[in-house]
């Protein structure tokens, strides 16, 4: 798109999507800086940002997306996965449109790829306002609201407004990131997130490089080491193991003991299973043995929770107390069974505590 028109901007404003966007920089000449994410555009008048979600109309930042739903269920959290917050608990899932990456292997790319400018009222629910989604989710018996699908930090100016709400109906908040947002971006929203839920998706920059479009994933280490330290948030990683890509002992022993010793041994780390897609449609899927050796790696780093996705087995998604070895929590699949912790989160056994808010 070469530039922004005015018959557009009347049908998102009309469609309540067009608002002011957070965090904007004004350099002169027309041009904006968005600070919302680690790409810091620099949006010239008319232009759009990387996400496809931010514009430049008339020298003002403006957020495309605002009450722009695209997909909505009722999950468990450990779905997200999420398996040391209210286990067993329901929360409201949501996304929308846009992401700042383009890994080249999305499975949602049918909404992280669109452009929100022209696709936003054809495609989703659009004027969800925070109080209808808080509606939406105790409506549904859910006990939290997570953000998800896609990139959740492009849709800033929604996500604090609805996290406000959610916080004084009770409800607990989830981020599902890629980690990418500035530590300012953070700090907007950091009173009011309980959950976050990181991609570390490599140690090495050449996989970002490569595969996602971002140098390095440096940047993303620090924002969530700040989640956890400056903002008291529960954090849990994810890494999809992808053949040949990042599956060699050496990174993930690099990414187990970078999460080990800068958000705490006590931190859950998730391997999950590539499936073929998109531009890695010719790889295969990770096999189990190399699903198993990460978790071994994982624990031989000194973590204590090291859970398997995305494969059937009999014991790789239980939380097993770390210094007495007794069952704390079975899970099969979805089916979430507390068998040996109490309501503070300890082991019945011995009483050690095992990161988990119950």
């Amino acid at each position: 798109m070469a530039s922004i028109s005015d018959p557009q901007i009347s049908k998102l404003r009309a469609a309540g999507a067009l608002v002011e966007a957070l965090l904007a920089e004004r350099l002169g000449s027309g041009c904006v800086r968005c600070n919302i994410c680690q790409r810091r555009c620099v949006i010239e008048q008319g232009g759009v940002g990387y996400c496809r979600t931010k514009i430049n109309y008339e020298d003002v930042l403006y957020d495309t997306i605002y009450g722009v739903i695209s997909s909505a269920a009722a999950d468990p959290i450990e779905k997200k996965p999420v398996f040391h917050y209210k286990p067993g608990s329901s929360c409201f899932s949501v996304g929308t449109l846009g992401c700042n990456f383009r890994c080249v292997f999305c499975q949602n790319w049918q909404i992280a790829y669109v452009d929100a400018v022209e696709s936003t009222i054809f495609t989703c629910n659009t004027g969800v306002t925070p109080d209808n989604l808080v509606r939406l989710a105790l409506d549904r018996s859910c006990q939290g609201v997570a953000w998800t699908y896609n990139e959740p930090a492009i849709w800033l100016n929604y996500i604090l407004d609805c996290a406000k709400l959610c916080k004084k109906a009770g409800l607990y908040t989830v981020y599902v990131t890629n980690g990418y947002a500035t530590p300012e971006a953070l700090d907007v929203i950091g009173p009011y997130l309980d959950v976050y839920r990181v991609d570390l998706k490599s140690m090495e920059d050449t996989f970002y490089k490569k595969l996602i479009k971002v140098p390095s994933p440096s940047g993303i280490l620090d924002v969530a080491v700040r989640a956890k330290k400056q903002w008291s948030m529960h954090v849990e990683c994810v890494t999809n193991i992808i053949p040949n890509w990042n599956d060699s002992e050496y990174n993930l022993r690099r990414t187990a003991e970078w999460i080990c010793s800068s958000l705490g041994p006590d931190t859950p780390w998730h391997v999950t299973r590539f499936f073929p897609y998109g531009a890695l449609s010719h790889l295969p899927p990770t096999p189990l043995e190399t699903l198993q050796h990460a978790v071994a790696i994982g624990r031989n780093a000194g973590l204590h929770y090291v859970y398997l996705g995305n494969v059937q087995t009999e014991h790789g998604e239980n939380t097993y107390c770390p210094t007495c070895g007794a069952l704390a929590v079975e899970r099969r699949r979805y089916s979430v069974r507390p068998v040996g912790i109490d309501n503070n989160g300890r082991c019945f056994r011995d009483h050690t505590w095992l990161n988990i808010r119950m």
